[in-house]
């Protein structure tokens, strides 16, 4: 199974983070992301064996997070893989410090994950259009009070993201 550890947005957020992803829509195309599928990934470990997730959740068990806000107001556009994502200007340093906290968690627990220094986004659109200019859109004020491990499933019309267990602050 393909596993991931994210920030998963509460129903406000995610239908602003759609109301975003419908604007940037309109000036670039391509594939919106579904509102459900929406979040920031963590740390991504791709394919896991089900006799090893319990080792995985035992390694998030021991990371602490504190509470804080992360306000995406940054929409932005990736030349090099053409998707569209909504930032933070500003990544607090509680985030900061979960992601490094996990990645240390994982790594002292030898479970495999992608290494890839951390850029906190939420990709709304796939195979889009470069944009003339990216609009000014209203923040987005994300209260972080967890992060969830998260499981990629495959489906004929691609794939949808389900949580299989979450960490609290």
């Amino acid at each position: 199974m393909r596993l991931f550890f994210a920030l998963w947005p509460d129903d406000a957020v995610r239908a602003e983070l759609a109301r975003w992803s419908r604007e940037l829509h309109a000036l670039c195309g391509g594939r919106a992301t579904h509102p459900e599928n929406l979040h920031v990934t963590l740390a991504f470990l791709g394919s896991v064996e089900e006799a090893h997730v319990a080792e995985v959740e035992r390694a998030a068990g021991g990371v602490a997070m504190q509470a804080a806000s992360l306000v995406l107001d940054r929409p932005g556009y990736w030349k090099h893989n053409r998707i569209a994502w909504a930032g933070p200007s500003l990544v607090p340093p509680e985030l900061a410090a979960l992601v490094s906290g996990l990645r240390g968690a994982l790594a002292k627990s030898r479970i495999a994950f992608d290494t890839k220094p951390f850029v906190s986004h939420v990709t709304l659109l796939r195979d889009g259009r470069e944009p003339r200019a990216i609009p000014e859109l209203a923040p987005i004020e994300w209260r972080l009070a967890g992060f969830a491990l998260v499981q990629s499933v495959t489906l004929p019309r691609g794939s949808r993201y389900e949580v299989r267990r979450s960490w609290s602050a």
